[in-house]
């Protein structure tokens, strides 16, 4: 059965040893502290994370006085999240950005590239559907790839054995370069030893210019406050700075 691209990203982790390795990969770091700051200096009340994941950063973000909810598609995802320490503390909701509700939030947060695996309408869709459930003033923060860095080009990995917390793997990657959307494939097969189990799993991801996410910001009626290049709010510069931070504010 052939999936679209939201359909094949919708399913990328929804396995329980990938959502293992996913936090091993991506441990927190400046990025959660950001997103830590934003929220602090909005003061922000309800707080959505969309595209959660594991919870890493969702909990952290829970706090006496605020409620702070946290949305992603993968079920398994869902479950680590739930169980982590301070779990409790946070509504889980399994879904996409249409469980976001009107007027909920003070504050949307996308990280770990999210906002990169939105393509074409769903993207559209689920910049309606913050613009529509952030409070007047209510904001959001997300970051995005610079496609003038290529990266796609250095994701190639030629199969590579490591030990992790679900035992030894052997895990390959290949991608092609973006289409004329700028919609990049990365198929990605993780071999458990252990056992021999297989997954293959192929991600989209969309890379969109500076000039392309402004627009995209404004046109779900979003005003974009600024475009930083890193966790510190560094200027932005396209031919200089792989990283992309935009914080943007309904009007």
């Amino acid at each position: 059965m052939t999936r679209s691209p939201a359909e094949a990203n919708r399913h990328t982790y929804d396995d329980a040893r990938l959502a293992a390795l996913y936090d091993v990969d991506n441990p927190p770091g400046e990025d959660h502290a950001f997103f830590r700051q934003v929220a602090d200096e909005a003061d922000a009340r309800t707080i959505v994370d969309l595209g959660c994941g594991t919870g890493s950063l969702t909990v952290t973000l829970a706090r006496k006085g605020r409620v702070v909810v946290g949305i992603d598609p993968a079920e398994a995802m869902l479950q680590t999240a739930r169980t982590r320490p301070g779990g409790e503390a946070v509504q889980w909701r399994r879904g996409t950005s249409s469980l976001i509700r009107a007027d909920e939030a003070d504050l949307v947060v996308m990280t770990g590239n999210v906002a990169m695996h939105l393509i074409g309408e769903d993207w559209h869709a689920a910049l309606g559907h913050i613009a529509a459930g952030l409070v007047p003033g209510g904001r959001l923060a997300f970051e995005t790839r610079n496609p003038a860095w290529r990266a796609w080009e250095h994701w190639n990995r030629e199969p590579t054995r490591r030990e992790t917390p679900v035992g030894p793997v052997v895990e390959s990657e290949t991608t092609t370069p973006p289409d004329s959307s700028g919609v990049v494939r990365m198929h990605t097969r993780t071999e458990f030893l252990a056992d021999g189990a297989v997954t293959e799993v192929e991600q989209h991801l969309q890379f969109r210019s500076e000039a392309q996410v402004r627009a995209d910001l404004a046109a779900a009626g979003l005003t974009v406050e600024r475009i930083s290049s890193d966790w510190r709010r560094g200027p932005f510069d396209t031919d200089t700075h792989r990283l992309m931070v935009a914080e943007a504010r309904r009007g």
